[in-house]
């Protein structure tokens, strides 16, 4: 939303002009929707739609489409941005890479100016404003499949809000009332857009189709998990907490029936993890990637390659990708393995893939030497991630197979995680919670991810400390990694600190203003409706 927004802005997944004088002309190309023309098909409306879907993992439109004016338009899309903001700073990872940007959030030392930062907003705020103009479009369709496809844009305008409120906590807001025209978007109060999310989420749940559609397809249960989560982190964005709530979301994603963990975890994070295409029931919610059809270095094609080198984590060996790879930038610091293992990370040294332990969630391998020297120093150093393939589950290739650019979606929810939450909130509190049942679901989890029974757990060993490490060994390289530190009171505290965190070696704690991030410098001088974040 930098500067003034120009709503009415034509949405299409091909092609939408505007004509002038005569709005009921047919299009000369078939491969063209002309503006005029959108409601002569529920096609076209589900073809429009995947524009807003796209607007969260692709660049832009065509071959040099890029929807923001950017020196490098996969460096900054929404998901590789986002993925950095709510990952390099944190213990999960770290980048070797000198862009402008990359060392302030790996030392939790950003600014206003930050480009990631504008980034994030800005595509983020670009989604809204597309789902805004696709409801002005499609307000008076009737169409059955248009109803279900207008609560799927009010579902992604929903998310899109739900990270600025995440990220920014005050950010612009606007929505299909405000119509069409040029004027500078109003700021909203965190717990005012809490409430605002809730409402739309409660608004659509029964408008969406069922759980257990395609996982790139915002359904039910997708909307019960971004509820879900809302509410588990409600204390955060409102100092009000809400965990009866999270329960009731979370119990109806696990009553639906539809979904169950992969029996085999890193299906998750393989080619062959949609829910339909793939058989994987965990997938509840997923960006869709196609090695063919959305070739760019962003999502899973940016974590794969960008965690690779050519010695320690060749992307060929780990990945499966043999264009374009080993880019040595991402990594986790040393205290992230620490979890997994324990303090002595060293005594794995002659074992560094972590290959005898139990956990078979651990997809680490020890680099050149476990510490970070500096927080600029080479991708050679720290602890390798290759948690991410473009190989299927099994080892082979997809069917969409490209050797430069992965076909495995990005996962933003997972049933593990509606189990996962469903404890966190019944032992925070939760009214409507039950500890035998909490226990049971991280017992789901434990045993997928020891291969038996031998690490479950009893009542009395669940504790937040617990659930905190287990969502950490469960969710790393997912973009949950700073809300979770920031629930937990762990992100800026002197509770948990980790190599570079404040600039120093040993890791220190930062001001409790960096829980939020700044609203970019580039809105505050454009928009005279918009306060900057407390701190900043």
């Amino acid at each position: 939303m930098k500067t003034k927004i120009i709503l009415s802005v034509l949405l299409s997944a091909i092609v939408i002009t505007s004509c002038v004088k005569d709005l009921d002309v047919k299009p000369k190309d078939p491969n063209t929707i002309l503006a005029g023309n959108l409601g002569d098909d529920p096609v076209y409306m589900q073809q429009v739609l995947g524009k807003i879907y796209a607007s969260f993992m692709i660049s832009g439109q065509g071959a040099a489409g890029d929807d923001i004016s950017a020196s490098d338009g996969n460096f900054f899309t929404t998901m590789r941005a986002l993925w950095n903001l709510q990952e390099i700073t944190t213990d999960e990872a770290i980048c070797a890479w000198g862009d402008v940007g990359i060392s302030d959030l790996n030392t939790q030392t950003w600014s206003p100016q930050n480009p990631f930062l504008t980034a994030v907003y800005q595509r983020l705020s670009l989604t809204v404003t597309y789902a805004n103009d696709y409801l002005n479009l499609t307000k008076d369709n009737t169409d059955p499949a248009v109803v279900k496809y207008r609560a799927e844009a009010r579902y992604l305008r929903a998310l899109a809000y739900y990270w600025l409120m995440d990220l920014f906590g005050n950010p612009p807001f606007t929505t299909e009332a405000d119509g069409v025209g040029k004027f500078y978007p109003r700021q909203i109060q965190r717990a005012d857009l809490f409430n605002y999310i809730a409402g739309e989420l409660k608004a659509i749940e029964d408008v969406l189709v069922a759980p257990g559609s395609y996982s790139t397809q915002a359904n039910q249960a997708a909307c019960w998990m971004l509820q879900a989560r809302l509410y588990l982190n409600a204390e955060v964005y409102t100092g009000t907490a809400k965990y009866d709530s999270c329960v009731i979301y979370t119990n109806k994603v696990i009553a639906s029936g539809k979904y169950t963990l992969a029996s085999n975890y890193r299906k998750n994070f393989s080619a062959d993890n949609e829910y339909v295409r793939g058989g994987n029931t965990e997938m509840i919610f997923a960006w869709e990637q196609d090695g063919i059809n959305t070739q760019g270095y962003v999502g899973t094609t940016f974590l794969i390659e960008s965690s690779s080198d050519a010695t320690y984590l060749r992307a060929e060996d780990f990945h499966g990708l043999t264009s374009n790879t080993n880019w040595n930038g991402n990594r986790a610091r040393k205290n992230f393995a620490q979890i997994f293992v324990g303090n002595d990370v060293a005594s794995y040294t002659s074992d560094p893939t972590f290959s005898a332990h139990p956990d078979k969630r651990i997809y680490l391998k020890i680099k050149k030497e476990i510490d970070i020297p500096s927080a600029s120093a080479s991708g050679d150093y720290g602890i390798g991630v290759y948690k991410f393939t473009a190989r299927n589950s099994n080892g082979s290739q997809a069917t969409n197979y490209s050797p430069a650019f992965a076909s495995t979606d990005f996962p933003i929810f997972r049933y593990a995680d509606a189990l996962l939450m469903y404890a966190e909130a019944t032992k925070r509190g939760a009214s409507n919670g039950n500890i035998a049942t909490a226990v049971n679901y991280v017992n789901l989890v434990l045993a997928r991810a020891y291969g038996n029974t031998s690490h479950n757990i009893a009542a009395n060993d669940l504790t937040l400390d617990f659930l905190f490490q287990e969502r950490s060994k469960e969710f790393y390289y997912e973009a949950q990694r700073r809300t979770d530190l920031v629930r937990f009171g762990r992100f800026t505290t002197s509770t948990y600190v980790w190599q570079w965190k404040g600039g120093t070696m040993n890791g220190a704690a930062t001001s409790a203003h960096l829980n939020i991030f700044p609203i970019p410098g580039d809105e505050i001088s454009a928009n005279p409706n918009i306060e900057q974040n407390t701190g900043y």
